[in-house]
């Protein structure tokens, strides 16, 4: 272990963000397992333990190195690892009265040790469903909130200090001056730069590859074109091979734009398929997301064979590459004790069996969103590349929501009437859709319910509303907001599949938001907009769509944005119009507890 922090990696959704973190500030940080011998931490200069599914007190807790605690370095426990170091340490940690999913106000008590500097009231970012109650002996309770008594705790003596809450993740205002300060106590040297992260990349992508040649899927989005300029420098563009695969999932005109800017911006080592029936075909008849997207990855794969084959290359010269990213392996229950969120095309079945035998490079797999475009921008890669709004790889494949109109049936008249309560307190009606989505609770995954809710309100009123009924119902994951029509019809689950008819349709939808977004100004004020088509139909023949514009840097956290009224209006109109659709829905739910994409 070099000089620098340590992670110690208990399944968080957040785990290796915080290490993004930690180099933003300069100072080096890696990834290691909780079990980790305390020899091999001796030179770290401080350890950060992640947040996790799991509750400290349950009998398949993650099993860790007690050892750990009687080491004479500086602590900081996040969200379960704040719980551990309390229930380590003799402190109590009990299920919480209310879950807490989003923002939330801090009051802080004591701004000193990683607090210090911080305001009396602090806008942080909490995902939990377990509480410290009462902290160990010799800990202070620096701050609290409405529904969280030990939001954060610290020992001075000891330099262990816990938190519920999470610094790592953008929308905590004042999270990145925490983590400075938890480095200021630890002594680190402040070395690390994104011009050593290069160099280090391509030295691992020439050792890996061993005078081997790099085949890669290129979809176009920033991921794949960033490490598609990284490979080209670091083994040059005869040992490296890009595929862009027109899967029939594509936006409206993408596969011609991917090919035009990837001419202009100098890749003379692109190829271009039309694979789209064959996709098509795959997933003919399938509803289930997580079977939907395997079959994605599996034909992926299968395309990509066919194209070694029909390009005469030795598939036992040529390794996959991939642009994938940490939040594709996290979210997909790549590290030890992580809850998968949901399957991404790049960890199904046959990539992982390749990842085992070392056939598979991936350049950006420690990176986040953020990261990525800034090493596409010291590559110097054109600013419009770097910038495009992120693209699945599915595609719209995951954004065409299926169903064999054969819903489970759950009596959910109960938890309906107590929700119509609660959205009744701001003046609104509400319902629960007979559908589900994914979404992300307390890093765990979660397939539960969205709530709409229609009626006059402004921006503040809907953002605390669906962060209160996400917190209060399990059975409500998501909340959306009617555009239109203005009174909402009845709608039940209708009947629909991965069709080409279903994919123009959505193809449709989304060019008009995107056109919108564009014509309005609006494209830089998020990181994206996906357009979502659901099978929620009054007549049984028309459907709805889903409009979710997010802000993120990361993508491990995002706040829905508020978009002017005046483009809303448009964007609805013209969707309205638009043949086969019957109702416009704005999503208002953070992440978490509703992921980005809905399935």
């Amino acid at each position: 272990m070099a000089k620098g922090i340590v992670v110690l990696d208990f399944g968080g959704q957040y785990a290796h963000l915080i290490a993004n973190r930690i180099r933003r500030l300069q100072v080096y940080a890696e990834i290691r397992s909780p079990q980790a011998a305390v020899a091999d931490l001796e030179d770290a200069d401080g350890l950060i333990l992640s947040g996790g599914p799991s509750s400290v007190y349950a009998a398949d807790s993650p099993v860790f190195n007690p050892e750990i605690f009687t080491m004479d370095k500086p602590m900081l426990g996040l969200c379960y690892g704040h719980q551990l170091i309390c229930h380590q340490l003799g402190g109590s940690v009990e299920p919480g009265d209310t879950m807490e999913f989003g923002a939330a106000q801090l009051r802080v008590k004591e701004p000193r040790g990683v607090l210090a500097g911080l305001e009396a009231q602090e806008l942080v970012w909490m995902s939990h469903r377990d509480s410290v109650q009462k902290p160990p002996e010799g800990f202070s309770v620096l701050a609290d909130t409405d529904d969280c008594p030990v939001a954060a705790m610290g020992n001075e003596a000891r330099r262990i200090y816990g938190l519920q809450f999470h610094p790592e993740v953008t929308h905590t205002v004042s999270g990145m001056e925490i983590l400075d300060n938890f480095i200021g106590l630890c002594g680190c040297e402040r070395t690390w730069t994104m011009e050593r992260y290069i160099e280090t990349s391509m030295a691992q992508i020439v050792a890996q590859t061993a005078g081997r040649k790099v085949f890669l899927l290129v979809s176009g989005g920033v991921d794949s074109t960033v490490c598609f300029l990284l490979l080209n420098r670091a083994l040059g563009e005869d040992r490296v091979l890009g595929l862009h695969i027109d899967n029939g999932f594509m936006r409206k005109g993408e596969t011609a734009l991917v090919e035009r800017l990837m001419q202009e911006s100098g890749f003379e080592n692109l190829k271009v398929v039309d694979a789209s029936s064959d996709f098509l075909k795959r997933v003919e008849g399938v509803a289930d997301p997580e079977e939907k997207r395997l079959r994605i990855g599996e034909e992926f794969l299968a395309v990509r064979d066919r194209a070694l084959i029909d390009l005469g290359l030795d598939p036992e010269e040529w390794l996959l590459g991939q642009g994938t990213l940490y939040t594709d392996t996290i979210e997909s229950g790549g590290t030890d004790h992580a809850d998968v969120i949901k399957t991404h095309q790049n960890r199904v079945g046959v990539i992982e069996q390749l990842l085992a035998e070392g056939k598979v490079v991936e350049p950006l797999d420690q990176l986040y969103k953020d990261e990525v475009r800034a090493l596409g921008e010291k590559l110097g890669l054109p600013h419009h590349l770097v910038w495009r709004h992120p693209f699945p790889g599915p595609g719209l494949g995951v954004r065409v929501l299926c169903s064999d109109g054969n819903e489970p049936q759950e009596d959910l008249g109960p938890v309906e009437e107590k929700a119509a309560e609660v959205a009744a307190r701001y003046d609104l009606q509400l319902q629960i859709l007979p559908l589900r989505s994914v979404g992300v609770q307390g890093d765990s995954r979660t397939y539960a319910h969205p709530a709409v809710v229609s009626g006059d309100c402004d921006w503040e009123k809907l953002e605390l509303l669906s962060t209160e009924l996400t917190n209060l119902f399990a059975e409500i994951n998501r909340v959306v907001y009617l555009l239109g029509p203005e009174e909402r019809p009845v709608q039940r689950i209708k009947p629909g599949y991965l069709t080409r008819d279903r994919l123009d349709l959505l193809r449709e939808a989304d060019a008009i938001a995107m056109e919108g977004l564009e014509r309005h100004g609006l494209m830089q004020e998020m990181m994206q907009m996906p357009t979502v088509l659901v099978p929620l139909s009054a007549d049984g023949v028309q459907e709805s769509v889903v409009l979710r514009p997010i802000a993120s840097s990361d993508l491990m956290t995002a706040r829905f944005c508020r978009l002017p009224r005046e483009f809303l209006e448009d964007i609805r109109d013209r969707l309205l119009a638009l043949e086969g659709i019957e109702a416009v829905f704005y999503d208002i739910t953070h992440k978490p507890p509703g992921t980005v994409e809905w399935e």
